[in-house]
């Protein structure tokens, strides 16, 4: 990734930013806290079915936009459904989660202020394709560098059952 500084104009796509393949996904870094003074960070992401984190809560401010697909978020024990044109808010301390629900969806993720996009410019695979990586991949840190990083980072998974997971379990096999 091309290093950028705050208080630098610049224009990304999704086909130019830098691309990781993480837990099912893949990302596109858009903008991250270098280039926005740590105010900001923005991902492009192209999730497969039934994916999204297990209940858990960031220091930031966390935004989606659904730009298509189908989206159910559990958000401070409310359950709601995002498709295409939605946006979906979580203030910072909130416990959340998400289940993909299409065959596929691509959002817009942002954080204010920046951070969490470090956990995937530092842990994440660089995509060799702008695709979906191969279910299954293993992660290629230790669970200690992971966790440690998450907590650097403001991000906090919650020790709970994640009833999106038990709500497709009980109608889909997977």
């Amino acid at each position: 990734m091309t290093t950028r500084t705050a208080n630098q104009a610049y224009v990304l796509d999704k086909d130019h930013g830098p691309a990781f393949w993480n837990v099912d996904i893949l990302w596109v870094v858009l903008a991250d806290g270098n280039a926005t003074g740590q105010q900001y960070s923005l991902m492009w992401e192209l999730c497969p079915r039934g994916s999204g984190p297990a209940p858990h809560y960031h220091d930031q401010d966390e935004q989606f936009y659904v730009i298509n697909g189908q989206i159910t978020y559990l958000a401070g024990g409310q359950t709601m459904v995002a498709t295409a044109g939605s946006l979906v808010y979580i203030p910072r301390g909130t416990v959340h989660g998400f289940r993909v629900d299409s065959d596929t969806a691509e959002i817009l993720n942002s954080y204010t202020p920046a951070g969490f996009e470090r956990s995937i410019l530092e842990l994440a695979e660089p995509a060799p394709a702008r695709t979906l990586p191969p279910m299954g991949r293993p992660m290629i840190h230790n669970r200690a560098t992971v966790m440690a990083l998450f907590v650097e980072v403001g991000m906090h998974n919650v020790s709970m059952p994640d009833p999106l997971r038990q709500a497709v379990g009980a109608t889909d096999p997977r």
